[in-house]
Protein backbone atom coordinates (compact mmCIF):
# COMPACT_ATOMS: atom_id res chain seq x y z
CA UNK A 1 0.00 0.00 0.00
CA UNK A 2 1.10 3.22 -0.60
CA UNK A 3 3.13 4.65 2.46
CA UNK A 4 2.16 8.06 1.39
CA UNK A 5 -1.74 7.48 1.82
CA UNK A 6 -0.73 5.69 4.67
CA UNK A 7 1.32 8.67 6.29
CA UNK A 8 -0.96 11.01 5.42
CA UNK A 9 -4.14 9.33 6.54
CA UNK A 10 -2.01 9.06 10.04
CA UNK A 11 -1.79 12.64 10.13
CA UNK A 12 -5.17 13.64 9.27
CA UNK A 13 -6.65 11.13 11.15
CA UNK A 14 -5.13 11.87 13.89
CA UNK A 15 -6.05 15.60 14.00
CA UNK A 16 -9.21 14.98 12.23
CA UNK A 17 -10.68 11.90 14.68
CA UNK A 18 -8.66 13.57 17.73
CA UNK A 19 -10.33 16.75 17.43
CA UNK A 20 -13.58 14.89 16.91
CA UNK A 21 -13.41 12.81 19.55
CA UNK A 22 -12.08 16.41 21.71
CA UNK A 23 -15.38 17.34 20.42
CA UNK A 24 -17.59 14.68 22.26
CA UNK A 25 -15.58 14.21 25.26
CA UNK A 26 -16.49 17.89 26.22
CA UNK A 27 -20.27 17.24 26.11
CA UNK A 28 -19.65 15.20 29.87
CA UNK A 29 -18.59 18.38 31.80
CA UNK A 30 -20.86 20.50 29.49
CA UNK A 31 -24.27 18.92 30.05
CA UNK A 32 -23.59 18.70 33.67
CA UNK A 33 -22.95 22.27 33.72
CA UNK A 34 -26.36 22.97 31.40
CA UNK A 35 -28.39 21.28 34.55
CA UNK A 36 -31.41 18.86 34.15
CA UNK A 37 -32.30 16.09 31.43
CA UNK A 38 -35.11 18.71 29.17
CA UNK A 39 -32.38 21.54 29.66
CA UNK A 40 -29.47 19.13 27.94
CA UNK A 41 -32.32 18.07 25.23
CA UNK A 42 -33.46 21.64 24.56
CA UNK A 43 -29.83 22.81 24.81
CA UNK A 44 -28.51 20.30 22.78
CA UNK A 45 -31.20 21.07 19.74
CA UNK A 46 -30.33 24.91 19.67
CA UNK A 47 -26.92 23.75 19.53
CA UNK A 48 -27.56 21.56 15.88
CA UNK A 49 -29.93 23.77 14.94
CA UNK A 50 -27.29 26.71 14.44
CA UNK A 51 -24.11 23.88 13.63
CA UNK A 52 -26.43 22.29 11.06
CA UNK A 53 -26.79 25.12 8.36
CA UNK A 54 -23.10 27.29 9.85
CA UNK A 55 -21.56 23.72 8.27
CA UNK A 56 -23.81 24.11 4.89
CA UNK A 57 -22.45 27.51 4.82
CA UNK A 58 -19.20 27.09 5.52
CA UNK A 59 -19.38 24.24 2.00
CA UNK A 60 -21.02 26.94 0.43
CA UNK A 61 -18.00 29.55 1.80
CA UNK A 62 -15.34 27.76 0.44
CA UNK A 63 -16.93 26.17 -2.59
CA UNK A 64 -14.34 22.99 -2.67
CA UNK A 65 -11.65 25.98 -3.33
CA UNK A 66 -9.68 23.67 -0.75
CA UNK A 67 -9.44 20.98 -2.78
CA UNK A 68 -9.64 22.54 -6.14
CA UNK A 69 -6.67 24.48 -4.79
CA UNK A 70 -4.97 21.23 -3.46
CA UNK A 71 -5.23 19.61 -6.73
CA UNK A 72 -3.73 22.27 -8.72
CA UNK A 73 -0.89 23.07 -6.57
CA UNK A 74 -0.29 19.04 -6.44
CA UNK A 75 -0.84 19.14 -10.06
CA UNK A 76 2.38 22.21 -10.70
CA UNK A 77 4.74 20.32 -8.03
CA UNK A 78 4.49 17.33 -10.39
CA UNK A 79 5.26 19.30 -13.38
CA UNK A 80 8.17 20.81 -11.27
CA UNK A 81 6.36 23.99 -11.15
CA UNK A 82 6.90 25.51 -7.68
CA UNK A 83 6.48 29.38 -8.07
CA UNK A 84 2.84 28.39 -10.20
CA UNK A 85 1.69 26.18 -7.31
CA UNK A 86 2.19 28.99 -5.01
CA UNK A 87 0.21 31.76 -7.08
CA UNK A 88 -2.45 29.30 -6.77
CA UNK A 89 -2.59 29.09 -3.02
CA UNK A 90 -2.79 33.43 -3.57
CA UNK A 91 -5.68 33.31 -5.66
CA UNK A 92 -7.49 31.06 -3.49
CA UNK A 93 -6.56 32.67 -0.44
CA UNK A 94 -8.29 35.91 -1.90
CA UNK A 95 -11.01 34.77 -3.74
CA UNK A 96 -12.46 32.98 -0.24
CA UNK A 97 -11.29 35.91 2.21
CA UNK A 98 -14.21 37.73 -0.38
CA UNK A 99 -16.18 34.54 -0.09
CA UNK A 100 -16.75 34.26 3.52
CA UNK A 101 -17.57 38.17 4.30
CA UNK A 102 -20.53 36.97 1.65
CA UNK A 103 -21.67 33.82 3.26
CA UNK A 104 -21.40 35.57 6.40
CA UNK A 105 -24.04 37.94 5.56
CA UNK A 106 -26.40 35.37 3.90
CA UNK A 107 -26.54 33.40 7.19
CA UNK A 108 -27.29 36.30 9.16
CA UNK A 109 -29.74 37.26 6.48
CA UNK A 110 -31.32 33.85 6.35
CA UNK A 111 -31.29 32.85 10.45
CA UNK A 112 -34.54 33.97 10.81
CA UNK A 113 -36.28 32.10 8.39
CA UNK A 114 -34.05 28.74 9.38
CA UNK A 115 -34.58 29.30 12.95
CA UNK A 116 -38.92 29.12 12.05
CA UNK A 117 -38.13 26.05 10.26
CA UNK A 118 -36.37 23.99 12.72
CA UNK A 119 -37.29 21.89 15.69
CA UNK A 120 -36.36 23.85 18.74
CA UNK A 121 -38.77 25.38 21.03
CA UNK A 122 -37.78 29.06 20.91
CA UNK A 123 -37.25 30.18 17.75
CA UNK A 124 -35.71 33.84 18.63
CA UNK A 125 -33.04 31.40 20.56
CA UNK A 126 -32.40 29.79 17.39
CA UNK A 127 -31.95 32.79 15.47
CA UNK A 128 -28.91 34.07 18.09
CA UNK A 129 -27.38 30.89 18.19
CA UNK A 130 -27.06 30.64 14.18
CA UNK A 131 -25.82 34.49 14.02
CA UNK A 132 -23.40 33.65 17.00
CA UNK A 133 -21.64 31.29 14.00
CA UNK A 134 -21.12 34.19 11.77
CA UNK A 135 -17.99 35.31 13.06
CA UNK A 136 -16.59 31.64 12.22
CA UNK A 137 -18.18 31.88 8.52
CA UNK A 138 -16.56 35.18 7.98
CA UNK A 139 -12.45 33.57 8.17
CA UNK A 140 -13.31 29.66 8.07
CA UNK A 141 -13.15 29.65 4.17
CA UNK A 142 -10.15 31.55 3.58
CA UNK A 143 -8.08 29.47 6.49
CA UNK A 144 -9.19 26.49 4.74
CA UNK A 145 -7.25 27.46 1.71
CA UNK A 146 -4.54 27.41 3.82
CA UNK A 147 -5.11 23.71 4.12
CA UNK A 148 -5.72 23.20 1.06
CA UNK A 149 -2.55 24.61 0.47
CA UNK A 150 -0.73 21.81 2.41
CA UNK A 151 -2.69 19.22 1.33
CA UNK A 152 -1.59 20.04 -1.88
CA UNK A 153 1.75 19.64 -0.87
CA UNK A 154 1.30 16.37 0.56
CA UNK A 155 2.40 17.66 3.85
CA UNK A 156 -0.61 16.76 6.12
CA UNK A 157 0.58 17.03 9.49
CA UNK A 158 0.53 20.65 9.77
CA UNK A 159 -3.66 20.12 8.21
CA UNK A 160 -4.32 17.49 11.26
CA UNK A 161 -2.43 19.61 13.65
CA UNK A 162 -4.38 22.49 13.01
CA UNK A 163 -7.84 20.73 13.17
CA UNK A 164 -6.59 19.45 16.82
CA UNK A 165 -5.61 23.03 17.62
CA UNK A 166 -8.46 24.44 16.77
CA UNK A 167 -11.06 21.91 18.44
CA UNK A 168 -8.73 22.12 21.82
CA UNK A 169 -9.30 26.04 21.95
CA UNK A 170 -12.67 25.93 21.01
CA UNK A 171 -13.72 23.71 23.27
CA UNK A 172 -11.63 25.65 26.34
CA UNK A 173 -13.43 28.02 25.27
CA UNK A 174 -17.07 26.65 25.36
CA UNK A 175 -16.41 24.77 28.86
CA UNK A 176 -14.58 28.00 30.75
CA UNK A 177 -17.81 30.21 29.04
CA UNK A 178 -20.81 27.72 30.70
CA UNK A 179 -18.70 27.78 33.76
CA UNK A 180 -18.29 31.33 34.27
CA UNK A 181 -22.15 32.12 32.66
CA UNK A 182 -24.07 29.24 34.85
CA UNK A 183 -22.03 28.49 38.18
CA UNK A 184 -20.36 31.98 38.56
CA UNK A 185 -23.31 34.68 36.99
CA UNK A 186 -26.17 32.12 37.44
CA UNK A 187 -27.36 33.02 34.03
CA UNK A 188 -29.89 30.57 31.79
CA UNK A 189 -28.60 28.16 30.08
CA UNK A 190 -29.35 29.55 26.74
CA UNK A 191 -26.73 32.10 27.17
CA UNK A 192 -23.76 29.27 27.57
CA UNK A 193 -25.30 28.09 24.26
CA UNK A 194 -24.95 31.18 22.64
CA UNK A 195 -21.32 31.24 23.81
CA UNK A 196 -20.59 27.70 22.88
CA UNK A 197 -21.31 28.24 19.15
CA UNK A 198 -19.27 31.76 18.93
CA UNK A 199 -16.54 29.20 20.39
CA UNK A 200 -15.95 28.19 16.55
CA UNK A 201 -14.77 31.66 15.77
CA UNK A 202 -11.70 31.81 18.88
CA UNK A 203 -11.14 28.11 17.78
CA UNK A 204 -10.70 28.84 13.94
CA UNK A 205 -8.54 32.34 14.70
CA UNK A 206 -5.72 30.12 17.00
CA UNK A 207 -5.83 27.43 14.02
CA UNK A 208 -5.47 30.40 11.44
CA UNK A 209 -2.52 31.54 13.55
CA UNK A 210 -0.81 28.06 13.58
CA UNK A 211 -1.01 27.47 9.58
CA UNK A 212 0.33 30.99 9.20
CA UNK A 213 3.16 30.03 11.16
CA UNK A 214 3.94 26.86 9.48
CA UNK A 215 3.41 28.68 6.12
CA UNK A 216 6.46 30.70 6.58
CA UNK A 217 8.68 27.66 5.72
CA UNK A 218 6.98 27.53 1.95
CA UNK A 219 7.68 31.04 1.56
CA UNK A 220 11.65 30.44 -0.24
CA UNK A 221 12.21 32.88 -2.83
CA UNK A 222 12.09 31.51 -6.36
CA UNK A 223 15.60 31.85 -8.31
CA UNK A 224 14.05 30.37 -11.68
CA UNK A 225 11.19 32.17 -13.75
CA UNK A 226 11.04 29.21 -16.07
CA UNK A 227 7.66 28.34 -17.14
CA UNK A 228 5.95 30.93 -14.48
CA UNK A 229 2.60 31.27 -15.40
CA UNK A 230 1.72 34.71 -17.71
CA UNK A 231 -1.07 36.95 -16.34
CA UNK A 232 -3.08 35.59 -19.04
CA UNK A 233 -2.66 32.36 -17.88
CA UNK A 234 -3.56 33.26 -14.65
CA UNK A 235 -7.15 34.82 -15.31
CA UNK A 236 -7.22 30.89 -16.94
CA UNK A 237 -6.11 29.61 -13.75
CA UNK A 238 -8.45 31.58 -11.73
CA UNK A 239 -11.56 30.45 -14.27
CA UNK A 240 -10.03 26.62 -14.05
CA UNK A 241 -10.33 26.79 -10.05
CA UNK A 242 -13.97 27.83 -10.24
CA UNK A 243 -15.14 25.14 -12.35
CA UNK A 244 -13.32 22.85 -10.70
CA UNK A 245 -14.21 24.07 -7.20
CA UNK A 246 -18.11 23.66 -8.05
CA UNK A 247 -18.32 20.21 -8.01
CA UNK A 248 -16.54 20.15 -4.85
CA UNK A 249 -19.39 21.93 -3.17
CA UNK A 250 -21.79 19.25 -3.61
CA UNK A 251 -19.61 16.07 -2.21
CA UNK A 252 -18.41 18.26 0.57
CA UNK A 253 -21.73 19.60 1.64
CA UNK A 254 -24.12 16.47 0.79
CA UNK A 255 -24.22 15.33 4.25
CA UNK A 256 -24.84 18.35 5.74
CA UNK A 257 -27.53 18.69 3.49
CA UNK A 258 -29.00 15.08 4.36
CA UNK A 259 -29.07 16.59 7.68
CA UNK A 260 -30.48 20.33 7.17
CA UNK A 261 -32.63 18.34 5.20
CA UNK A 262 -33.91 16.38 8.30
CA UNK A 263 -33.80 19.82 10.77
CA UNK A 264 -36.21 21.93 7.52
CA UNK A 265 -38.64 18.82 7.43
CA UNK A 266 -39.22 17.15 10.46
CA UNK A 267 -40.69 19.79 12.51
CA UNK A 268 -43.17 19.58 9.77
CA UNK A 269 -44.08 16.55 9.55
CA UNK A 270 -44.19 15.86 12.81
CA UNK A 271 -45.94 18.73 14.10
CA UNK A 272 -48.56 19.09 10.90
CA UNK A 273 -49.01 15.80 9.36
CA UNK A 274 -48.28 13.71 12.75
CA UNK A 275 -49.95 16.62 15.18
CA UNK A 276 -46.86 16.03 17.95
CA UNK A 277 -46.13 19.11 20.39
CA UNK A 278 -43.35 21.24 19.53
CA UNK A 279 -41.62 19.66 22.49
CA UNK A 280 -42.11 16.46 21.82
CA UNK A 281 -40.47 17.06 18.41
CA UNK A 282 -37.89 18.94 20.01
CA UNK A 283 -36.67 15.89 21.87
CA UNK A 284 -37.06 13.22 18.96
CA UNK A 285 -34.81 15.26 16.62
CA UNK A 286 -32.42 15.34 19.58
CA UNK A 287 -32.48 11.78 20.19
CA UNK A 288 -31.82 10.56 16.76
CA UNK A 289 -29.96 13.69 15.07
CA UNK A 290 -28.43 15.56 16.99
CA UNK A 291 -27.26 13.61 19.99
CA UNK A 292 -25.93 10.56 17.65
CA UNK A 293 -24.44 12.93 14.80
CA UNK A 294 -21.78 14.38 17.51
CA UNK A 295 -20.55 10.87 17.98
CA UNK A 296 -21.13 9.33 14.08
CA UNK A 297 -18.93 11.86 12.95
CA UNK A 298 -15.91 10.43 14.50
CA UNK A 299 -16.67 7.45 11.56
CA UNK A 300 -17.14 10.18 8.87
CA UNK A 301 -14.10 12.14 9.60
CA UNK A 302 -11.84 8.91 9.60
CA UNK A 303 -13.54 8.31 5.59
CA UNK A 304 -12.63 12.36 4.98
CA UNK A 305 -9.20 11.84 5.93
CA UNK A 306 -8.49 8.93 3.95
CA UNK A 307 -10.20 10.67 1.05
CA UNK A 308 -8.48 13.51 1.58
CA UNK A 309 -4.63 11.70 1.67
CA UNK A 310 -5.59 10.25 -1.50
CA UNK A 311 -6.83 13.45 -3.79
CA UNK A 312 -3.36 15.34 -4.63
CA UNK A 313 -1.74 11.37 -4.72
CA UNK A 314 -4.22 10.33 -7.75
CA UNK A 315 -4.52 14.27 -9.20
CA UNK A 316 -0.47 14.41 -9.62
CA UNK A 317 -0.97 11.45 -11.69
CA UNK A 318 -3.50 12.44 -13.59
CA UNK A 319 -1.31 14.74 -15.87
CA UNK A 320 -0.58 11.87 -17.84
CA UNK A 321 -2.96 8.97 -17.18
CA UNK A 322 -1.31 6.30 -19.63
CA UNK A 323 2.35 5.88 -18.09
CA UNK A 324 0.70 6.24 -14.65
CA UNK A 325 -2.57 4.42 -14.99
CA UNK A 326 -1.14 1.08 -12.91
CA UNK A 327 -0.14 3.59 -10.03
CA UNK A 328 -3.87 5.26 -10.43
CA UNK A 329 -5.43 1.44 -10.36
CA UNK A 330 -3.43 0.85 -7.13
CA UNK A 331 -4.00 4.11 -5.06
CA UNK A 332 -7.74 3.62 -5.96
CA UNK A 333 -7.47 0.06 -4.74
CA UNK A 334 -5.08 1.27 -1.80
CA UNK A 335 -8.20 3.84 -1.13
CA UNK A 336 -10.83 1.39 -0.89
CA UNK A 337 -9.06 -1.12 1.21
CA UNK A 338 -8.09 1.34 3.56
CA UNK A 339 -11.60 2.61 4.15
CA UNK A 340 -13.07 -0.84 4.45
CA UNK A 341 -10.41 -2.14 7.13
CA UNK A 342 -10.46 0.64 9.20
CA UNK A 343 -14.03 2.02 9.20
CA UNK A 344 -15.71 -1.52 9.21
CA UNK A 345 -14.93 -3.07 12.67
CA UNK A 346 -15.24 0.58 14.34
CA UNK A 347 -18.67 0.69 13.31
CA UNK A 348 -19.52 -3.07 14.48
CA UNK A 349 -17.43 -1.51 17.90
CA UNK A 350 -19.32 1.23 18.20
CA UNK A 351 -22.74 -0.81 17.33
CA UNK A 352 -21.96 -3.77 19.95
CA UNK A 353 -21.42 -0.37 22.69
CA UNK A 354 -24.24 1.75 21.96
CA UNK A 355 -26.18 1.82 24.96
CA UNK A 356 -23.07 3.13 27.55
CA UNK A 357 -21.58 5.42 24.79
CA UNK A 358 -24.81 6.86 24.24
CA UNK A 359 -25.01 7.10 28.17
CA UNK A 360 -21.66 8.19 28.73
CA UNK A 361 -22.18 11.53 26.81
CA UNK A 362 -26.10 12.08 27.12
CA UNK A 363 -28.53 9.87 29.44
CA UNK A 364 -28.84 6.27 29.63
CA UNK A 365 -31.67 6.14 27.04
CA UNK A 366 -32.62 2.64 25.62
CA UNK A 367 -33.95 4.30 22.34
CA UNK A 368 -31.05 6.88 22.27
CA UNK A 369 -28.95 3.82 21.96
CA UNK A 370 -30.58 2.10 19.61
CA UNK A 371 -30.91 5.30 17.23
CA UNK A 372 -26.98 5.60 17.93
CA UNK A 373 -27.04 1.95 16.07
CA UNK A 374 -28.50 3.05 13.14
CA UNK A 375 -26.66 6.19 13.12
CA UNK A 376 -23.60 5.00 12.99
CA UNK A 377 -24.17 1.80 10.18
CA UNK A 378 -25.89 5.49 8.23
CA UNK A 379 -22.32 6.60 8.64
CA UNK A 380 -20.11 3.52 7.38
CA UNK A 381 -22.81 4.27 4.02
CA UNK A 382 -21.81 7.84 4.42
CA UNK A 383 -18.18 7.72 4.42
CA UNK A 384 -18.06 5.38 2.06
CA UNK A 385 -19.77 7.16 -0.61
CA UNK A 386 -18.48 10.66 0.03
CA UNK A 387 -14.91 8.75 0.02
CA UNK A 388 -15.77 7.46 -3.70
CA UNK A 389 -17.00 10.43 -4.70
CA UNK A 390 -13.83 12.61 -4.20
CA UNK A 391 -12.07 9.22 -5.46
CA UNK A 392 -14.09 10.28 -8.71
CA UNK A 393 -13.46 13.58 -8.61
CA UNK A 394 -9.45 13.52 -8.10
CA UNK A 395 -9.98 10.99 -11.75
CA UNK A 396 -11.64 14.19 -13.48
CA UNK A 397 -15.19 13.03 -13.10
CA UNK A 398 -16.67 15.65 -10.91
CA UNK A 399 -19.48 16.16 -13.21
CA UNK A 400 -20.28 12.74 -13.11
CA UNK A 401 -19.97 12.79 -9.32
CA UNK A 402 -22.46 15.56 -9.33
CA UNK A 403 -24.83 14.07 -10.72
CA UNK A 404 -25.12 10.94 -9.50
CA UNK A 405 -24.94 12.78 -5.42
CA UNK A 406 -27.57 14.96 -6.83
CA UNK A 407 -29.56 11.46 -7.95
CA UNK A 408 -28.98 10.46 -4.47
CA UNK A 409 -30.38 13.68 -2.68
CA UNK A 410 -33.13 13.69 -4.97
CA UNK A 411 -33.85 9.96 -3.45
CA UNK A 412 -33.38 11.33 0.06
CA UNK A 413 -36.20 13.90 -0.95
CA UNK A 414 -38.47 11.45 -2.11
CA UNK A 415 -38.51 9.19 0.22
CA UNK A 416 -38.03 11.55 3.35
CA UNK A 417 -41.81 12.47 3.83
CA UNK A 418 -43.41 8.49 3.70
CA UNK A 419 -40.53 6.98 5.90
CA UNK A 420 -41.05 9.94 8.62
CA UNK A 421 -44.30 9.86 8.43
CA UNK A 422 -44.34 6.17 9.51
CA UNK A 423 -40.83 5.47 11.61
CA UNK A 424 -40.60 9.11 12.88
CA UNK A 425 -36.76 9.75 13.40
CA UNK A 426 -35.77 6.23 12.08
CA UNK A 427 -37.24 6.66 8.82
CA UNK A 428 -35.15 9.83 7.90
CA UNK A 429 -31.92 7.39 9.09
CA UNK A 430 -33.45 4.90 6.50
CA UNK A 431 -34.16 7.63 3.78
CA UNK A 432 -30.07 9.09 4.43
CA UNK A 433 -29.26 5.30 4.00
CA UNK A 434 -30.82 4.27 0.95
CA UNK A 435 -30.19 7.66 -0.76
CA UNK A 436 -26.08 7.01 -0.26
CA UNK A 437 -26.27 3.61 -0.60
CA UNK A 438 -27.84 4.00 -4.00
CA UNK A 439 -24.58 6.99 -4.37
CA UNK A 440 -22.15 4.54 -3.36
CA UNK A 441 -23.31 1.73 -5.97
CA UNK A 442 -23.06 4.37 -8.59
CA UNK A 443 -20.21 5.88 -7.88
CA UNK A 444 -17.79 2.49 -7.88
CA UNK A 445 -19.88 1.14 -10.55
CA UNK A 446 -18.71 4.52 -12.95
CA UNK A 447 -15.04 4.13 -11.41
CA UNK A 448 -14.49 0.17 -12.14
CA UNK A 449 -15.95 1.23 -16.12
CA UNK A 450 -12.53 3.05 -16.87
CA UNK A 451 -10.16 1.45 -14.32
CA UNK A 452 -9.15 -2.45 -13.85
CA UNK A 453 -9.01 -2.33 -9.74
CA UNK A 454 -8.55 -5.72 -8.00
CA UNK A 455 -11.04 -5.46 -4.77
CA UNK A 456 -10.24 -9.17 -3.71
CA UNK A 457 -8.84 -7.60 -0.81
CA UNK A 458 -12.40 -6.69 0.22
CA UNK A 459 -13.55 -10.09 -0.05
CA UNK A 460 -11.08 -10.92 2.82
CA UNK A 461 -11.41 -8.09 5.06
CA UNK A 462 -15.45 -8.77 4.75
CA UNK A 463 -14.78 -12.15 6.17
CA UNK A 464 -12.40 -10.86 8.52
CA UNK A 465 -15.44 -8.16 9.75
CA UNK A 466 -17.62 -11.10 9.37
CA UNK A 467 -15.88 -13.28 12.22
CA UNK A 468 -15.08 -10.24 14.42
CA UNK A 469 -19.00 -9.55 14.32
CA UNK A 470 -19.96 -13.01 15.89
CA UNK A 471 -16.50 -12.86 18.48
CA UNK A 472 -18.38 -9.16 19.37
CA UNK A 473 -21.96 -11.04 19.45
CA UNK A 474 -20.93 -14.09 21.45
CA UNK A 475 -18.77 -11.64 23.70
CA UNK A 476 -21.60 -8.54 23.98
CA UNK A 477 -24.62 -11.47 25.07
CA UNK A 478 -22.39 -13.22 27.19
CA UNK A 479 -21.89 -10.09 29.18
CA UNK A 480 -25.64 -8.93 28.72
CA UNK A 481 -26.36 -12.47 30.67
CA UNK A 482 -23.60 -11.73 33.65
CA UNK A 483 -24.39 -7.93 34.05
CA UNK A 484 -27.24 -6.86 31.52
CA UNK A 485 -26.55 -3.24 29.90
CA UNK A 486 -29.54 -1.71 30.58
CA UNK A 487 -28.49 -1.48 34.47
CA UNK A 488 -25.34 0.55 33.80
CA UNK A 489 -26.70 3.98 35.57
CA UNK A 490 -23.16 5.23 36.44
CA UNK A 491 -20.96 7.41 33.71
CA UNK A 492 -17.83 6.23 35.53
CA UNK A 493 -18.84 2.64 35.26
CA UNK A 494 -19.81 3.02 31.44
CA UNK A 495 -16.72 4.31 30.83
CA UNK A 496 -14.87 1.74 32.53
CA UNK A 497 -17.02 -0.73 30.46
CA UNK A 498 -16.28 0.82 27.60
CA UNK A 499 -12.51 1.12 27.46
CA UNK A 500 -12.04 -2.36 29.05
CA UNK A 501 -14.36 -3.55 26.20
CA UNK A 502 -13.55 -1.73 23.46
CA UNK A 503 -9.57 -2.13 23.78
CA UNK A 504 -10.53 -6.27 23.73
CA UNK A 505 -12.41 -5.92 20.79
CA UNK A 506 -9.65 -4.01 19.25
CA UNK A 507 -7.26 -6.17 20.66
CA UNK A 508 -9.58 -9.15 18.42
CA UNK A 509 -9.32 -7.44 15.43
CA UNK A 510 -6.20 -6.93 15.18
CA UNK A 511 -4.87 -9.91 16.18
CA UNK A 512 -7.31 -11.96 13.30
CA UNK A 513 -5.91 -9.61 10.09
CA UNK A 514 -2.69 -10.38 11.62
CA UNK A 515 -3.78 -14.59 11.77
CA UNK A 516 -5.12 -14.26 8.34
CA UNK A 517 -2.37 -11.65 6.57
CA UNK A 518 -4.67 -9.38 6.26
CA UNK A 519 -2.06 -7.01 7.63
CA UNK A 520 0.97 -7.81 5.70
CA UNK A 521 -1.49 -8.08 2.75
CA UNK A 522 -2.38 -4.38 2.93
CA UNK A 523 0.29 -2.91 5.31
CA UNK A 524 3.17 -4.90 4.53
CA UNK A 525 3.48 -5.17 8.25
CA UNK A 526 1.52 -6.65 11.11
CA UNK A 527 -0.16 -4.52 13.39
CA UNK A 528 0.63 -3.68 16.89
CA UNK A 529 2.37 -0.95 18.69
CA UNK A 530 6.07 -1.55 16.81
CA UNK A 531 3.85 -0.47 13.77
CA UNK A 532 3.21 2.78 14.94
CA UNK A 533 6.18 3.38 15.60
CA UNK A 534 7.45 2.78 11.62
CA UNK A 535 9.27 5.22 10.41
CA UNK A 536 6.95 6.65 7.81
CA UNK A 537 4.98 8.53 10.74
CA UNK A 538 7.83 10.67 11.78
Amino acid sequence: MNKKIISGTFWLSFGSIASRILGIVYLIPWLYMIGSPYHQTAAQALFNTAYTPYALFIALGTAGFPSAVARRVAYFNGKDEPENARRVGHIGFAVMLLSGVICGVLLYGLAPLIARNSPVASTNDAIIAIRSLVPAIVILPSMSVLRGWFQGNSDLKPFGISQLWEQFIRIVTILVGTYLIIEVFGNNYKYAVFVSVFAAFVGAVASYAYLLKKLAAYRQPTTSTANQASRRDLLRMIRVIVYESIPFIFVGSGITLCQLFDQLFFKQIMQGALHFSAVHTQYAFTIFSANPNKITTVVVSLAMAISETSLPLISSKIADIQANRTGIQRDITSNLNLMVVCLLPAVLMVCALSYPIYGIFFNFDRLGGTYLIYNVLQSFILGMAINVLTVMQALRMSKRATVILLEGLAIKLVLQYPLVYLWQGLGAILATGIAFGFVLYMSVRVIRRHYALNLHSLKTIGLVNLAFLAVILLITVGMHLVFPLTELTSKLVAMVYVAVFGLLYLAIYLLLINRTGLSEQLFHKKLGYKYFRYKHFG
